[in-house]
């Protein structure tokens, strides 16, 4: 793949890059880790889907591009920065990001069906994502998710002066590769997420890892991915008992199994993707006592393929209301139609079409019990949009807020 951004500026070797890649599960590892490096050293340039930030301040005034990456980690580098927690997508990977700024580490979260509009296969994708790794640096370290049915791929083409960590939870699976950490006795609550953390080689347990690990945030993937952000951080340097004492206070990022609301529990999350929408479900089936409603649609000009397959993921849930989520160009109704097509199987829950989203979150917050829970899905923090191409100009968590209160007038 040949780089299409410029060399990196002379003083960027002297931040310590971190990227994050994977399908799912790139924005909360940035978070949790940039959390765990601001503590040693601030402020730490972090950019991500949520924005670009210097510390805990957004950078209101910069693109989400290459440009105002630059601008973002110049701005950080006069103040003193010398950690960068970065969230690093396939796109930009195939166009040579990896090769346009250094690396000191990279962390592979997972790899699942998405993207493909924007690949032209399977194999593209994870090429992309690969490059992040092919390119580290002697000294470099690779953190990744050894329960993943890429990970020995990925470690085979990682260079040989690279050490590796792989880390698993059992949740994905059983483990592709030896595991240097894995997490046991997982255990979720709407209060958070904790588990034992078990060291299997010299290199894990030279870092000194705290034997329990516990989190704010809510489900199994954000201590998958808290394990990944402690890993590298405890990589490169930072001490990893202090590290995982800040994780205790962590709690997603917006949007992200975001619960924005109780008796009945709303959640809002990004989940976009077959794997990460059942992960999500899964996890909010776990914790209901009652019925679970999930609703979700797809957005428009953009990959098809997987719109039965996010039906599929949907069918633990009791109700499923198919929304409007971004069509662009495409018709709202034959969308949701798609996706219809991967519930029509014996077994799946009920399930209706409702296209206006606000109405549908209304519909279903006023018929939930207080023992039941409403995840709405696809849009996690987005907001705003653009009518002329039939986006949503309203938030999941406005229109939240609009459905709670006219459901108390």
């Amino acid at each position: 793949m040949a780089a299409r951004f410029p060399p990196p500026p002379p003083w960027s070797h002297e931040i310590c890059s971190i990227g994050v890649t994977g399908t799912n599960g790139k924005t909360s590892t940035t978070s949790f880790l940039a959390a765990m490096l601001e503590a040693a050293h601030a402020p730490v340039i972090r950019a991500t889907t949520l924005g670009m930030f210097l510390g805990t301040e957004e950078q209101q005034d910069l693109p989400k591009s290459h440009t105002g990456f630059l601008k973002l980690a110049e701005r950080g580098h006069t103040r003193g920065a010398r950690y960068a927690a970065l969230e690093v997508t396939s796109q930009a990977l195939a166009r040579g990001f990896a090769q346009g700024w250094p690396f000191r580490a990279a962390i592979f979260t997972n790899l699942t069906h998405d993207h493909l509009d924007a690949h032209d296969s399977p194999e593209h994708y994870f090429a992309s994502k690969a490059q992040l790794f092919v390119h580290l640096p002697p000294g470099g370290f690779a953190i990744v998710n050894g329960a993943d049915e890429a990970a020995p791929l990925l470690l085979e083409v990682t260079p040989e002066h690279v050490t590796r960590l792989c880390y698993g939870a059992p949740s994905r699976g059983a483990a592709q590769v030896p595991l240097d950490v894995s997490l046991e006795g997982l255990e979720v609550s709407w209060g958070g997420t904790r588990a034992r953390l078990t060291c299997h080689s010299d290199r894990a347990r030279a870092l000194e890892l705290p034997t329990q690990l516990e989190l704010g945030a809510v489900g199994e993937i954000y201590l998958e991915n808290a394990v990944a952000a402690l890993l590298a951080a405890a990589a490169i340097g930072i001490p990893a008992a202090g590290a995982a004492r800040l994780l205790k206070a962590q709690r997603a990022p917006r949007g992200r199994f975001e619960v924005v609301h109780e008796q009945p529990y709303v959640v809002i999350d990004y989940a976009h993707s077959p794997d990460a929408l059942e992960r999500t479900l899964a996890t909010a089936r776990s914790l209901t006592s009652g019925k679970l409603t999930a609703i979700f649609g797809a957005g428009g000009n953009r990959d098809a393929a997987k719109r039965p397959a996010m039906g599929r993921a949907a069918r633990v849930a009791d109700q499923v209301v198919l929304t409007t989520d971004n069509p662009r160009d495409e018709s709202p109704l034959r969308i949701a139609e798609a996706i219809a097509t991967g519930l029509q199987e014996r077994g799946s829950p009920n399930s209706q079409i409702q296209l206006d989203r606000a109405l549908a979150i209304q519909q279903a917050l006023a018929q939930a019990s207080p023992a039941d829970t409403v995840v709405i899905a696809g849009k996690g923090h987005e907001a705003g949009g653009d009518p002329s191409r039939r986006t949503l100009g309203e938030g999941d968590h406005e229109l939240v807020r609009r459905a709670v209160a006219a459901i108390r007038s």
